[in-house]
């Protein structure tokens, strides 16, 4: 089955691979999802999304044990303040469900942030926006395909 992603990314001729593991309700985490599909964990990317005081929503991609630091989103983003959103904005906001969010594909264009770490990798791997479900790629493929900017947030 295609997901939304996989329809960007073949619409700009992108080249991936998938690959499919079998998802734990009770550990929707990337770390799992990493050890679950047997991908090298340094490689296997979140995504997390933030609003700030302003109600702007941000999308940020980063290394599954990483954790995005306040303070570089907050000046990164121009923000005076900015927080995870809720689990139950999720869905509605982007489209997608915890453990199977993407950056790509989402319902609305969102400002979209790159661990700058991920340039160091040949590939990495991201959700393809369903639970068991993550994308192989290229780093530069993935900014060019959700219009990202490599960043340092970690």
């Amino acid at each position: 089955m295609k997901t939304n992603a996989m329809r960007i990314l073949e619409s700009l001729g992108i080249g991936y691979k998938v690959h499919t593991y079998s998802f734990d309700e009770d550990h929707l985490d990337a770390i799992h999802a990493a050890e679950s599909a047997g991908l090298p964990l340094e490689r296997v990317y979140k995504t997390i999304v933030m609003q700030n005081q302003a109600r702007e929503t941000f999308v940020f991609c980063l290394p599954a044990e990483a954790e995005v630091s306040l303070k570089k989103a907050r000046a990164l983003t121009g923000s005076k303040e900015i927080d995870l959103i809720k689990l139950t904005q999720l869905l509605p906001l982007t489209g997608y469900i915890r453990g199977g969010c993407s950056p790509l594909g989402m319902k609305r264009k969102f400002p979209t942030f790159i661990e700058e770490l991920a340039t160091l990798e040949e590939t990495i791997f991201v959700s393809a926006g369903q639970r068991g479900v993550q994308l192989e790629l290229r780093p530069e493929d993935l900014a060019r395909a959700a219009d990202a900017r490599f960043a340092d947030f970690t």
